[in-house]
């Protein structure tokens, strides 16, 4: 059997990756938060000193550093988070942000942002409409809020990247999303399907064959002036790589409908197609630290490896069995037999959530192998 592989990258040494969910402290009420954010920080949060050893551990890699991404909750209600943001930024870490958008975020916190040393911003848009997105934030006025927060942040010269989350209650209008992205300026669009861990477990997921319909929407939204970007749906390369091969579009009236609605809102493709991005996936070039230092393969994929207060992230990362097993795709199933095992790989974090495996098969997937 002859296996597609990516690029090369050395994601045995060093992750591309390494995100760290300073806070689970958060104003806002996500339907789908993956961190059951709550109003005020945990008593377990890393302390000012702790965090600093974060900082030293993600030096630790080496050169090329990874990107340090700092999530919650909100990072912003963290106390010590520009000192974090300066510390890194010192080191010549590339340090990229994830706030939640309050009324706060643009008139005060923005000057900061900007003359902290943060490379990029992601700001989470999950809906085309007030009525959707508003829905999913739980707080009315919150689309509004976050339009002008994107297009805000662009204007000071920040590289914004838009995360929207997929859902049941929201694909049908990613297409209307695309559009709406790519008005505002922003160099990104992560589109992140949903996995049903932290409060998400009570929001409705989409179908396997909608997320084989909505991957092959986003190939066609990628051929536009905007970067399109997967979490949790690795097979998106493996989509990709098909179609610009000349493979078909699927048959399914989601697709259709996001197909002609993207045709009808960016206009006939203005690029070639981009090649598939390096194969991560979680625990892949990709690993994560909660708010209380445990180290996890991923922010969706809640199997503790152990802790920055006793451990190394770098020894962690390099030689924890999973991440070893993950890395080197010793997946069951149909995953295991698959051509774009090391390209894709599936989700991991949504095999786990399934059916208690973090090596089994994603069971978002419909490709054969």
């Amino acid at each position: 059997m002859t296996r597609v592989l990516p690029p090369q990258a050395n994601f045995n040494e060093r992750p591309l990756v390494v995100f760290w969910e300073v806070t689970r402290a958060c104003r806002l009420a996500c339907r789908h938060c993956r961190a059951s954010a709550m109003a005020d920080p945990a008593r377990d949060e890393l302390s000012p000193v702790e965090a600093r050893s974060v900082v030293a551990q993600v030096a630790q890699f080496g050169r090329p550093y990874p990107i340090l991404v700092l999530t919650g909750g909100d990072c912003l209600i963290r106390r010590d988070i520009f000192e974090i943001i300066e510390e890194a930024a010192a080191l010549g870490i590339p340090v990229a942000l994830a706030p939640s958008v309050t009324p706060k975020l643009v008139p005060d916190l923005l000057p900061r942002i900007v003359a902290s040393g943060v490379r990029s911003v992601a700001l989470s848009l999950d809906g085309a409409s007030a009525d959707t997105h508003d829905a999913v934030r739980g707080r009315a006025g919150h689309f509004a809020e976050t339009t002008a927060a994107i297009g805000a942040m662009v204007a000071a010269g920040l590289s914004v990247k838009v995360i929207t989350t997929v859902m049941a209650a929201n694909v049908e209008q990613l297409a209307d999303v695309a559009a709406l992205v790519a008005r505002t300026g922003a160099v990104a669009w992560e589109v992140l399907f949903l996995v049903q861990v932290g409060r998400g477990t009570a929001v409705g997921a989409i179908t396997p064959e909608e997320h084989e319909a909505a991957c092959h929407a986003l190939f066609e939204a990628a051929q536009h002036d905007l970067a399109v970007r997967t979490a949790e749906a690795p097979f998106f390369r493996r989509v990709a790589l098909q179609r610009a091969g000349g493979g078909p579009a699927p048959a399914s009236g989601l697709y259709q409908r996001l197909s002609r609605r993207m045709a009808e809102l960016l206009g006939p493709a203005t690029r070639a197609v981009c090649p598939p991005t390096a194969g991560t996936r979680d625990g892949k070039g990709i690993i994560f630290v909660a708010s209380n230092g445990t180290i996890y393969p991923a922010g969706f994929l809640p199997l503790p490896l152990g802790t920055v207060r006793s451990a190394v992230l770098r020894d962690v990362y390099r030689d924890d069995p999973l991440l070893r097993a993950i890395r080197a795709a010793r997946f069951s199933g149909r995953c295991g037999r698959c051509d774009f095992a090391d390209l894709c790989g599936g989700s991991r974090s949504r095999a786990f959530a399934a059916t208690g495996d973090p090596l089994a098969s994603d069971p978002a997937c419909v490709h054969q192998p």
